[in-house]
């Protein structure tokens, strides 16, 4: 099943198709970019709701009945826990676990999680407990790792040897080492221990090899993409661009805008050029992204959401900007087309500009020496089909 658009993607859409010229029609608009008319309609409707334009449910209050909803079901299995371990800890000849317990509840379909956290109770030893038979050993160790929990959960200031006193306290005695043991695995350490590793510290290796080495070329199309981020000034400040573009056909596959140049910026492109090849059938697993070494594209976030999508990630050097020399230029005719054309008031403003040049000229009017003279939408149509009857 295709997956649906981005919802920047579908604002911006909305966005151009209010401040459209007169007597300019939602259908040329949804040429533009790519989408049937009946579908932009749609958007523009759903638009109008969440605007307080037309009568309507608006998607918060959707999400809000989602939340209520799932939190209802949350109180109900929290309740289900309690009921059945009341009963079960008040059985005759009951066994020293209850781990049983657990492991009954998540058969009935409550999570461990849940049941864990309403019986105050750690998840890894039962983890543990569930995939290999329990031995003495096993646990015992089980019961002072919950002792030590315990008391650190209460006391979150405590080192392990206070721990270890209050595991003894609660009938659970052990040597200091086997404390600290147990505490050093689990990462159990007091609030007030002191920090660990140095500071000013060197950087350490980008989070990617160079994969492309200068060679922007492609035999296919979701083969290999640039990532880049830009900025824009407005009256109103600072207005960041990342762009993704696919080697291919020189298409601008995803983009995402914002006031603020954070790790989200370029998670949120990644996603939207994703969503957008996956909307149209195309499969992007195995395509190699390739960034600059910029913060964004070395966060934990954006190497996170590469692994999500099966993509391979690429950085070129520090300083060299010929390493993403093909994304430099876009962004130089950007400039050159939009930004430097006259002064921008509003950061809207400018994204509507913004938005309607990559969609309606960069990509279906503005013809490339490299493509044959064709536009990237041309490209790509003649240059796929053969491949895709051929398959």
């Amino acid at each position: 099943m295709p997956q649906p658009y981005p919802k920047e993607f579908r604002d911006d859409v909305v966005r151009v198709a209010r401040n459209r010229e007169p007597g300019q029609e939602l259908k040329e608009i949804a040429a533009d970019f790519g989408i049937s008319e009946l579908c932009l309609a749609n958007w523009m409707k759903t638009a109008d709701v969440e605007d307080g334009i037309s009568p309507g449910t608006i998607a918060a209050e959707n999400a809000e009945l989602r939340e209520a909803r799932k939190r209802i079901r949350l109180l109900e299995q929290e309740n289900e826990v309690l009921r059945r371990a009341a009963a079960y800890l008040s059985q005759a000849n009951l066994p020293k676990m209850i781990y049983p317990l657990v492991r009954e509840l998540a058969a009935d379909g409550i999570p461990v999680a849940v049941t864990c956290r309403v019986l105050k109770i750690a998840r890894q030893p039962y983890y543990r407990w569930l995939a290999d038979p329990v031995t003495a050993a096993d646990l015992d160790h089980a019961y002072r790792a919950n002792a030590l929990f315990n008391a650190h959960r209460d006391d979150p200031e405590f080192g392990y040897r206070f721990l270890l006193d209050e595991a003894a306290a609660a009938g659970r005695p052990m040597a200091a080492r086997t404390a600290w043991r147990i505490c050093s695995a689990n990462k159990w350490w007091s609030s007030f221990g002191k920090k660990r590793g140095a500071k000013n510290c060197r950087s350490g290796p980008p989070v990617h090899e160079d994969l492309v080495e200068r060679n922007f070329t492609a035999d296919a199309p979701n083969m290999l993409w640039l990532m880049d981020i830009t900025e824009y000034h407005t009256g109103e400040g600072k207005l960041y661009l990342c762009a993704v573009k696919d080697v291919f056909s020189n298409r601008i596959v995803g983009y995402s805008i914002d006031s603020r140049m954070k790790a989200r910026l370029a998670v949120d492109a990644l996603a939207s050029a994703a969503a957008r090849r996956s909307a149209a059938g195309d499969q992007v697993a195995g395509c190699i992204v390739h960034s600059d070494r910029g913060s964004q594209f070395r966060s934990r976030k954006f190497v996170h959401a590469l692994g999500t999508h099966a993509m391979v990630g690429s950085m070129g050097r520090v300083g060299a900007c010929g390493d993403n020399a093909a994304m430099e230029s876009f962004f130089a005719l950007l400039q050159k087309n939009v930004l430097d054309r006259r002064p921008w008031a509003t950061r809207g403003e400018l994204r509507i500009a913004i938005v309607t040049w990559i969609e309606r000229t960069y990509h279906r009017r503005r013809r490339q020496n490299r493509l044959s003279r064709l536009t990237p939408i041309e490209y790509e149509a003649i240059m796929t089909t053969p491949a895709t009857q051929a398959a």
